[in-house]
Formats: structure tokens, sequence, C-alpha cells
């Protein structure tokens, strides 16, 4: 399923200004701009992005649906709903260069990545990020966990009993080639699988973001059960607020 990117952006714009957002143009491209929302508080603001991949419309219609029923009307947050404005529009995993942005954080080959990176640190580091993406290969949820705060079992438990109504946990012991610690949940070392391929959370992780998750939903079920989930993993793990 591809997004018509320019009603998505339209509507997206609307609630996000209309709940105290300010929106950025970070770059244009053929498919319509690269755009973040910025909403200021009295603490380090909590990042979320999705439609790095545009074959996985999940991440971005969760995000909308988060917006509307005012998940981030309260703290500092950054929002980047569609991050492959031309993938999203295409249905496509890369963007229109065939480059996946999510292993460019390194080289910066792209003028996505580039002016993504640099808006990025042009801003205090996050003090939480969350990624979401989906996974053809997978039948069940799960999640990567970059932590450089406390061990806190409880909080990946607190996720996947929310998730619970629409997915249980992926049941793979192997997951695209990581060892989990437990079902559904890899615990990622701060370091990229390849040193030239950074994705988004390890350079976030480089910058000392002391916690992301990555929320990956199996895209062959149902895209609304898919966007629920990961709706719910999002309010899951940001009730633990503060407590990093």
């Amino acid at each position: 399923m591809a997004l018509e990117i320019g009603a998505f952006l339209e509507e997206f714009g609307a609630l996000a200004r209309g709940r105290g957002f300010v929106s950025r143009v970070l770059c244009e491209t053929p498919a319509g701009p690269l755009m973040v929302w910025e909403r200021a508080g009295d603490e380090p603001a909590a990042y979320l992005s999705a439609g790095m991949h545009g074959d996985e419309p999940a991440g971005p219609l969760a995000a909308l649906e988060l917006l509307r029923a005012g998940h981030f009307d309260e703290g500092a947050w950054l929002l980047c709903p569609v991050l492959n404005p031309t993938g999203v529009a295409a249905g496509t995993r890369d963007n229109a260069e065939g480059i996946d942005l999510n292993r460019d954080y390194w080289n910066r080959r792209t003028s996505e990545i580039r002016s993504h990176a640099a808006w990025l640190e042009s801003l205090p580091v996050p003090r939480m990020f969350i990624s979401l993406h989906e996974d053809w290969e997978t039948s069940g949820f799960y999640f990567y966990e970059i932590n450089l705060a406390d061990d806190r079992p409880g909080r990946a438990a607190a996720i996947f009993a929310a998730v619970a109504p629409w997915f249980p946990p992926e049941p793979s012991a192997l997951i695209d080639g990581h060892d989990i610690r437990e079902a559904g949940w890899i615990y990622h070392a701060a370091e990229a699988d390849l040193p030239d391929d950074w994705p988004e959370a390890i350079f976030l992780a480089k910058r000392g973001c002391p916690l992301s998750f990555t929320y990956e939903t199996p895209s062959a079920m149902a895209l609304e059960a898919r966007v629920a989930a990961h709706v719910a993993a999002v309010r899951a793990v940001t009730a633990f607020r503060g407590s990093l």
C-alpha cells in the first residue's frame, strides 16, 4: 500500500499545528517535502519517527492516529512521520535513488539523511527515541532496544502486554540475524551491524540518546492490526517517561 503523501502531510500538519507543533521543511524531494514537527516543553524531547521505508505504511498511520488522539499533547516531542517521501509515495523500501535510508547515517549519501541528521544534531539529544517499522519475514511483533541507561525488563513486558490483543511476540530464536534476549526482544548494543551502514537508532545512540525502541509489526497481517499494535506499543513505552 502506498500512501497519498500530499494528503497525508496536509492532514498531519493541520492536526500538529492545532496541537502546538511548529513545522520545518528539511529538504524537498520529487514526492514532496521531508517535514518534521517540534513541540517545546520543560524537559528534553522524546522523538518518534516513521516512514523510513516506504513499503511500511503502518508507522505513518500510527503516528497520525497518536497525534489525532492527543498522545503528544504533554511534554516536548519531535515527530518525523514520513522520513522517506519518495519511498512512501511509491510504496518502495528504498528512496527514489534506490538507497535504503536507514543505512545512510554514516555516509550520508542522500539529501534526506544529510538534512535529517543535521536537524537532529542542531537540537539537544532526545531523552527517548521510538521508531515505527514493519517486517515482511515475521509473523509476530518484535522490537530492538538500545539502552544506555538502566535495564528495566518490566518495560519490555509492558510493551508485549499492550500489543498482545493484536500480535504475539515473534517466536523465532533468531530475528533478522540477531539473537534475542526473550521472545520478540532484541537487546542491541549501541553499535551498527556493519560499520558503514548506520541506521537511525545507532546514530542517535552515538549522539548519547539513552534509550531507543524500534518496533516491527508483521507486514503480512491486516493493516488495521499493525497500526493498532504500533499505537499500543508507543503508549506503553511512554508510560515509563521520566524513569530512565
